[in-house]
């Protein structure tokens, strides 16, 4: 019996469809006046973000477009044909408006894809078709990991004006409730807004639908492939003025992080569009950049203090005042060699070093030498018999022949070389401490710029973290 009532409808929708298309005209607009207008209803369901191209600045996307009119020479009495209410047919067999994408950015200018339409007794003309579009989007990568883009979508009549086809959105935005979430794109909204627009060339008025996609970038993939080994990169330009002089590797650390940070700015570089508009985090590689190569300058003069040795000049008075002696002490910076739980030790360790600092001056007599020579004078015979007794050599046999005042010459003579000795070794000791001077301003000036650095990388990370935010 089921089968006996299809076969009658289907009967009847032969008949129907006969009846219908005989005299039918799919070139005009279904009107029986010409100077109604006719209404088209949109409607415009995102299944899908397929891509975002923010080079190109075209957007890629998945749509189900579903247009609404009355064609009012296909209408029909649902009692004259069973009660049929409605069928299916190809749509290219009725007139469709000509509603295209404005913002198209495909060079396929192909026909609509020829789905069937839902034709009512009424007259009334439902088509749904799929799409995919490619429309053009005015990306803004300012603030580029966490930037927020504004897409549309504008659809309107190509030929007809406002005045012959006029069209109206059937929501307030659109149909989201088939959208498949992107892995890249958070879709916060679908607002559709009616325009009508007059053009230069035309007096009459252009309505259009204009569907803007409001999307939240989701910077999760950019943090740690991008932000995070910046962050951690860039904690190492300090640490740089941290390593010994004397290791060598302190240019070459700065200059290593500055290679790491230049190839992380040309895979930026290569995914956004050349606009005028730097990147937030490009502009925090080009921050940290700068920040290394001062660092690096900063190293290379450092290192030249720190070399200066005996031959430079010693250190200014300024230079003792506030580096050695304040500076040094903030930075909890000591002596070359020294700790600040050995310092004291060594001290104690080597008493004797006081005492050869209180030698005399190369070109003149100290104390200490004058007394032996008072003493040797008033003793002068028992240095002698023990000189008779101790040298055996020719200069003994000299000074024993010479007595009275021919012996203390060679007293003199001795006491003169030691003299001699004590001056260069004051010499010697007098640039070394010079050369140490120098170090120990170099290693301040290294703990002093280690800190400013730490300081402007810290908050460089907080600015860029609060303007994500």
């Amino acid at each position: 019996m089921l089968h006996g009532a299809e076969a009658a409808q289907g009967k009847y929708a032969q008949m129907l469809f006969n009846e219908l298309f005989e005299d039918y005209s799919n070139a005009l607009r279904p009107v029986e006046d010409t100077d109604m207008v006719l209404n088209v209803t949109l409607q415009i369901t995102l299944s899908q973000i397929k891509d975002m191209d923010e080079r190109n600045q075209i957007l890629t996307a998945y749509l189900w477009i579903r247009q609404t009119w009355y064609d009012a020479y296909l209408k029909w009495n649902k009692d004259e044909y069973d009660g049929l209410d409605s069928i299916r047919i190809p749509s290219n067999l009725v007139w469709r408006p000509d509603i295209v994408l404005y913002n198209k950015a495909d060079d396929d200018f192909s026909e609509p894809v020829n789905t069937n339409i839902v034709l009512r007794y009424d007259g009334k003309i439902t088509w749904d078709s799929p799409a995919i579009t490619k429309s053009s989007c005015v990306v803004d990568v300012s603030y580029f990991p966490f930037d927020n883009q504004q897409c549309n979508l504008t659809f309107g009549s190509w030929t007809y004006n406002g005045n012959q086809v006029d069209i109206f959105n059937s929501l307030d935005s659109g149909d989201l409730s088939d959208f498949v979430e992107d892995v890249e794109w958070e879709l916060h909204g679908m607002p559709a807004v009616k325009n009508v627009i007059t053009y230069g060339c035309c007096s009459e008025p252009y309505p259009d639908v204009t569907f803007t996609l409001i999307l939240k970038r989701k910077s999760s993939f950019y943090i740690f492939n991008l932000l995070l080994p910046c962050l951690l990169i860039s904690f190492l330009a300090p640490l740089g003025f941290y390593l010994p002089a004397d290791s060598g590797e302190k240019v070459s650390l700065g200059v290593t992080v500055l290679l790491a940070l230049t190839v992380f700015q040309l895979m930026v570089a290569e995914s956004m569009p050349p606009s005028e508009n730097v990147p937030l985090i490009g502009k925090y590689y080009i921050a940290t950049m700068t920040m290394i190569t001062a660092s690096t300058a900063l190293t290379i003069i450092i290192m030249n203090i720190h070399y200066c040795g005996s031959g430079a000049k010693p250190v200014p008075q300024w230079a003792r005042v506030v580096i050695l002696d304040y500076m040094s002490k903030i930075f909890f910076v000591y002596d070359v060699g020294e700790s600040c739980t050995s310092s004291q030790r060594v001290k104690e360790q080597h008493p004797k070093l006081k005492q050869i600092d209180k030698c005399p001056k190369e070109q003149g007599k100290s104390e200490g030498a004058r007394r032996p020579l008072v003493k040797m004078r008033s003793n002068d015979s028992d240095l002698q018999k023990k000189m008779q007794g101790d040298m055996s050599d020719g200069y003994g046999d000299q000074c024993e022949n010479a007595r009275g005042a021919s012996s203390c010459s060679c007293y003199r003579i001795l006491i003169k070389n030691i003299e001699y000795i004590a001056g260069c070794v004051r010499h010697q000791r007098a640039n070394h401490a010079k050369g140490v001077e120098w170090k120990k301003v170099a290693k301040v000036m290294d703990r002093f710029f280690m800190w400013i650095f730490f300081i402007m990388v810290f908050f460089m990370s907080i600015s860029i973290i609060g303007k994500a935010l």
